[in-house]
C-alpha cells in the first residue's frame, strides 16, 4: 500500500509547477493564465460545468451560510440582485471582541510554516475556486450587476488570476532573504574571526482586513487577500453590504483548505454587517488590524488613509480617466475600441474612460479631416451600432449596480449638449434590471460651468467628448486632471511621434498608466495580470498598483535571531 505524502508534499506535488511558471511570469510580462476563460473547459476533473454550477448557486438562495466562526452572535442578509431578485441569504454576524482573538491564535504555526508551505496553500484555494468558477460566476453576477460572461471571466479567472499573481510576488519577495541558518564570519586578521550563526524570518504584520467592493468584489478582493495570507498575515474579509455572496464563498473555501492542511481555519474569516452597522469604519481603526485592503470611494480611502494609523494602507480609489484624441490612421478602429470601451459593464469600471478631449478644429484621419462635431456624431452612432440590438447591449452592459448610478446618468444629460442620449434597454430573462446605454455629452473645456462637470469622477455610464484649442492644450488638461484628481488610464490617439513621445511624458511624470493606439481587440480598461500593472500607486486614484513588489513587500517585517557560533 502506498504510504500517503504529507501535506506540504502534496501540494508542491499539485501546485509548485503553477507557482514556478508565475514567478516566470511576472519576470518576463507574458502571457499566461492556469484558469480557463471559456465556460465549455469546465466539467472535468472535479470542477462544476455550466449546469452544476447554476444549481450550486440556486441551492445557497434562501438559505443560512454557515462557517463555523468563533463569535458569532446572530445572522444578517438583505442582497438584492441588480437583476431584481433577492437572494435571501443570511450570513453569520460576528461579535469582533471574540472573533480577532480568534484569528491570532494561529498565526505562529502560519508563519512558521514558511514561504513556500502558505503559497502552495494559497494555490490550493485558488484551484478549489477555479473548480467552482461556474458557481461564482453567479454569485458575481447577481451581486455586482455585470453580464453573466464578464461575472465569468472577470469574477472567475481572471481574478483568480489576480491572486496568484499576488501569490507570486509575495514569495519573490520574502524569499529574497535566504531561509533558515546563514553563516556569518568576519575576518579578523591573526584574531580568530567573528562569527555568527543568523536566522531569518518572514513575520506577518497581524490582522489584516480586505474591504470589499460593490462592483468586482473577487477581482479588486483576491490581490489583498492572498497578498496578505501568503506573508503570514490572517485575514478578515469585510465584504462591501450588496455582494456578500462571492467574498463569503471564498472564505469558506479558504478554511477548508487551510483546516485540510493542519492550520487553524479562524486565519482567514468573514465579517458580515447589519443594514446601516458600518463596521469598516470600527474595524479600520482596531489595534488588531495592521493591514487594511479597500476598494471604493475617494471619501473613505481618505478617511483610512488619515485615521487608520495603525494599519498599512492599501488604496484603490476614484480618478477620471482620459482619452487624448490627436490623429488616427485607423479612424473605424478608434470608434469601435472606444464605443466598447465606453459600454462595457455599463462603465461601471474604475479603468473606464470619462473624458475624452478632442481638439476643437478636429483632427486627421485615415477617412480624411476630421472636425470636433464629426468626430463626436460618429463616436456616438459606433455606440449606438455596437448597442442597437438589445440581446448584444444586455450581454455587454450588465445591469446598473445601484441607484446611485442611475442619478448620476440621469443627471449628466443636463450637464451639456447631449450627443448620444441613453435609453432603456429591457432584459427579457430579468425584467426588474436597469439597463442603460450610455450618455456622451459634448462640453467646452474652456468654459467654467464646464470644468465643473468634466473635472470630476461621474462612475458609470457617461462620457464627455471635451473641445479643447488644440492637442497641446489637451496634454496640459491631461496632465492637471492626473495630478489634481488621478487617473487609472489615460489613453491617446495620434501619428505624430512628437505627441507620442509629449503624452507619453506626461503620463510618466504623473505616474499614469498610458494605451496608445488602441484599435483592436484590447481596450483601455482591461488590463491583463501578470504583465500589466492596474494602477501606479502614484497618483491620487490609488496608493498602490496591482501587483508589483510593494504591493506585498510592507505586509511582512524579516526578524532575525543572531546566536553566537
Amino acid at each position: 500500500m502506498a504510504t500517503a505524502l504529507p501535506t506540504t508534499d502534496r501540494l508542491a506535488e499539485k501546485h509548485r509547477s503553477t507557482l514556478d511558471q508565475a514567478l516566470d511570469t511576472i519576470r518576463t510580462r507574458a502571457y499566461w493564465s492556469p484558469y480557463p476563460e471559456h465556460p465549455k473547459a469546465y466539467g472535468e476533473d472535479g470542477s462544476l460545468d455550466a449546469a452544476a454550477g447554476l444549481a450550486a448557486h440556486q441551492a445557497l438562495l434562501n438559505t443560512r451560510f454557515e462557517l463555523d466562526q468563533p463569535g458569532t452572535d446572530g445572522w444578517t442578509g438583505g442582497e438584492t440582485s441588480p437583476y431584481g431578485p433577492e437572494l435571501g441569504i443570511e450570513y453569520p454576524h460576528a461579535d469582533i471582541d471574540v472573533l480577532l482573538p480568534a484569528m491570532r491564535a494561529g498565526m505562529g504555526a502560519w508563519r512558521d510554516a514558511g514561504a513556500e508551505t502558505r503559497a502552495l496553500v494559497c494555490l490550493e484555494i485558488l484551484a478549489r475556486i477555479s473548480a467552482r468558477t461556474h458557481e461564482f460566476a453567479h454569485a458575481v453576477m447577481h451581486t455586482s450587476g455585470q453580464a453573466f460572461m464578464m461575472a465569468f471571466q472577470a469574477g472567475g479567472p481572471h481574478a483568480q488570476d489576480r491572486g496568484l499573481e499576488a501569490v507570486a510576488y509575495a514569495y519573490a519577495e520574502q524569499t529574497r532573504t535566504p531561509a533558515g541558518r546563514a553563516d556569518w564570519s568576519k575576518p579578523q586578521g591573526k584574531r580568530d574571526p567573528l562569527e555568527l550563526s543568523k536566522e531569518f524570518t518572514p513575520v506577518g504584520r497581524g490582522i489584516a482586513l480586505v474591504i470589499g467592493c460593490n462592483t468586482f468584489p473577487t477581482w479588486n478582493g483576491y490581490p489583498g487577500l492572498f497578498a496578505s495570507l501568503a506573508t503570514g498575515n490572517p485575514v478578515l474579509v469585510k465584504p462591501h453590504p450588496r455582494a456578500v455572496l462571492p467574498l463569503a464563498l471564498t472564505v469558506q473555501v479558504a478554511r477548508e483548505v487551510l483546516a485540510e492542511s493542519g492550520f487553524d481555519p479562524n486565519l482567514v474569516a468573514l465579517a458580515v454587517e447589519r443594514p446601516g452597522e458600518g463596521i469598516a469604519k470600527t474595524l479600520a481603526v482596531r489595534p488588531e488590524i495592521r493591514i487594511i485592503d479597500y476598494t471604493g470611494s475617494t471619501a473613505f480611502g481618505d478617511w483610512l488613509e488619515a485615521n487608520a494609523r495603525q494599519a498599512q494602507v492599501y488604496t484603490e480609489k476614484a480618478g477620471v480617466n482620459t482619452v487624448v484624441v490627436d490623429s488616427t490612421d485607423d479612424y473605424k478602429g478608434m470608434l469601435a475600441n472606444l464605443a466598447f470601451s465606453l459600454s462595457l459593464y455599463s462603465g461601471q469600471m474604475c479603468t473606464t474612460p470619462q473624458n475624452l478631449l478632442i481638439p476643437r478644429d478636429g483632427i486627421t484621419t485615415d477617412q480624411g479631416p476630421k472636425s470636433y462635431d464629426e468626430v463626436v456624431a460618429d463616436l456616438a452612432a459606433s455606440v449606438g451600432g455596437l448597442l442597437g440590438d438589445d440581446a448584444r447591449a444586455n450581454g455587454l452592459l450588465g445591469a446598473l449596480v445601484n441607484p446611485d448610478v442611475k442619478a448620476r446618468l440621469e443627471a449628466a444629460a443636463g450637464l451639456g449638449e447631449v450627443a448620444l442620449a441613453s435609453r432603456e434597454v429591457v432584459n427579457p430573462d430579468y425584467p426588474d434590471a436597469v439597463v442603460r446605454t450610455p450618455v456622451v455629452v459634448k462640453l467646452d473645456g474652456s468654459k467654467p460651468d464646464a470644468q465643473a462637470a468634466y473635472f470630476s469622477e461621474c462612475f458609470g455610464p457617461v462620457s464627455f467628448a471635451v473641445s479643447v484649442d488644440s492637442t497641446a492644450d489637451a496634454l496640459e488638461l491631461l496632465r492637471r486632471t492626473v495630478r489634481e484628481k488621478g487617473a487609472m488610464t489615460v489613453g491617446a490617439y495620434t501619428t505624430s511621434a512628437d505627441v507620442e513621445r509629449a503624452v507619453e511624458e506626461v503620463c510618466l511624470e504623473e505616474s499614469a498608466q498610458l494605451s496608445l493606439n488602441l484599435t483592436g481587440g484590447v481596450y483601455v480598461n482591461q488590463t491583463a495580470a501578470f504583465s500589466d500593472f492596474h494602477g501606479s500607486g502614484g497618483n491620487p486614484a490609488a496608493n498602490a498598483a496591482l501587483c508589483d513588489g510593494a504591493f506585498v513587500s510592507n505586509r511582512f517585517r524579516v526578524v532575525e535571531v543572531r546566536r553566537q557560533a
